[in-house]
């Protein structure tokens, strides 16, 4: 198996992530040539072509891209090793501040947490729970677990995977109403709205469901309300399915029904770089997030 030199990999990754090779040489500490040298090096070991320039900038290419994901996981796991043999764990300190949505903040988070806290026992995490993505712009939050792709551009984005959502509610609900076998079946049924009624309905109707406005019977701009709300028999509601699995008391409705598919961003600004505490909160957060 061929060996591939350490620092042309990590020259790969900062172009990749500062989008052009002045900022990386820039990250790195080295010479724009010096930088433009180790990624050439390493396209030639590979034998593919890993950007492309469009303008003043660079864009990975289809085999760029895939090398991209592997590489990420390489720098934190080397990121992780270091800390850890270096001790340096335990002196990472400070506050960070994580937002996320409520259900997120309350389902997902809590064991990421924990071993946050086993990793840097001086932390100090700050959990917002919200959806407005200003919270990172106005430093109120220092990552963001976001559903879409923000467009600032001073803010770092990364995709860590998509996600699955499916259809739940409470036994006793079904027990009372019934079971539906079809997508037609749902028209006598009760919704939980989560706020914005209109986008889901823009969302649901492509996919075949029989349902208006009338069908929302309740609902909570909270998640976690509308969560609750469909545990404990007011309707039906889509959820993510690890939230659902760790959930007592709902059942999926139309098992057999194609999942609902969603991406889960992980944002932060450009401290990143800069700050091990943010770099290594980000790193277990990428880790942990993209195992379902």
């Amino acid at each position: 198996m061929k060996e591939f030199d350490w620092n042309h990999i990590r020259a790969f990754l900062a172009t990749a992530e500062e989008g052009s090779l002045s900022a990386a040489a820039r990250h790195l500490n080295l010479t724009q040539p010096t930088l433009g040298r180790q990624v050439s090096a390493l396209e030639a070991d590979l034998g593919v072509l890993l950007f492309e320039r469009v303008g003043r900038s660079l864009q990975l290419t289809d085999s760029g891209t895939e090398l991209l994901e592997h590489v990420r996981a390489m720098g934190e796991a080397a990121d992780r090793v270091a800390l850890a043999a270096s001790g340096q764990n335990q002196t990472i300190e400070g506050r960070v501040a994580i937002t996320a949505s409520d259900v997120f903040s309350a389902y997902l988070l809590p064991p990421i947490l924990a071993r946050l806290r086993k990793l840097a026992p001086k932390l100090v995490i700050d959990v917002v729970a919200g959806d407005d993505i200003r919270d990172i712009l106005r430093r109120e939050a220092d990552i963001a677990i976001r559903h879409v792709r923000p467009d600032q551009p001073d803010l770092i984005a990364r995709l860590i995977r998509d996600a699955d959502g499916y259809f739940y509610a409470a036994p006793d609900y079904l027990d009372r109403r019934g079971r539906p076998r079809t997508l037609q079946d749902l028209k006598t049924h009760d919704f939980i709205g989560f706020s914005d009624n209109d986008r889901m309905l823009e969302y649901l109707h492509p996919m075949g469901f029989p349902i208006t406005h009338d069908n929302f019977r309740a609902g909570s701009a909270s998640g976690l309300v509308a969560w609750e709300l469909c545990r404990q028999g007011f309707g039906i509601a889509p959820m993510a399915e690890e939230v659902a699995n760790k959930t007592s008391g709902v059942e999926r409705v139309l098992p057999d029904l194609s999942p609902i598919t969603f991406p889960i961003w992980l944002t932060t600004h450009r401290e990143l770089h800069t700050s091990r505490k943010i770099r290594l909160v980000f790193d277990v957060l990428a880790e942990a997030l993209a195992k379902p």
